[in-house]
């Protein structure tokens, strides 16, 4: 089994705090709300919401992809750090065992803003497959895309 990484760090002009319950407490909701081309339906089939909870994800019509499967590996409210994987659904594309996220969200003494640090890991199954570079490009992309999506809706709607 291989595996690929890449790593993705973002600032915000948002406090840490507020980017992480958007992104993560409330992502369910606001994701299919301010994003519907990508996400249709966020729904937990297994679980309460904290660790151990799957959730399964059905994609927008905007989306190359139509569902997948993710678990909540660990989350910590206080410290700000989220962490899942996706179990399964067609974007593992039948080369992935999973796709795990660790997230991290820092809040700026000197700015009010936040630093959100990500780091993406792909674990291989099929052979010796490997993601190409586009393709690690091509996620990343579409990580960055997704919080400064959040990102502006909650600098438009700052008491949502």
């Amino acid at each position: 089994m291989g595996v690929s990484s890449y790593e993705l760090e973002i600032t915000s002009s948002v406090p840490a705090a507020k980017l992480y319950k958007a992104l993560v407490i409330d992502a369910d909701i606001l994701f299919p709300k301010i994003m519907p081309q990508a996400f249709n339906t966020v729904e937990i089939i297994q679980g309460n919401g904290g660790p151990g909870t799957i959730k399964k994800v059905t994609f927008g019509q905007g989306s190359n992809f139509k569902y997948m499967k993710d678990k909540i590996e660990a989350m910590d409210k206080e410290n700000l750090t989220f962490s899942h994987s996706v179990i399964e659904g067609d974007l593992l594309s039948n080369v992935l065992e999973k796709i795990t996220y660790d997230i991290k969200f820092e809040q700026s003494s000197s700015t009010g803003g936040c630093t959100i640090r990500e780091t993406s890991k792909y674990y291989y199954t099929v052979d010796d497959s490997e993601i190409s570079v586009d393709e690690l490009k091509a996620g990343k992309e579409k990580a960055l895309g997704m919080f400064k999506a959040v990102e502006a809706y909650i600098l438009a709607n700052p008491h949502a």
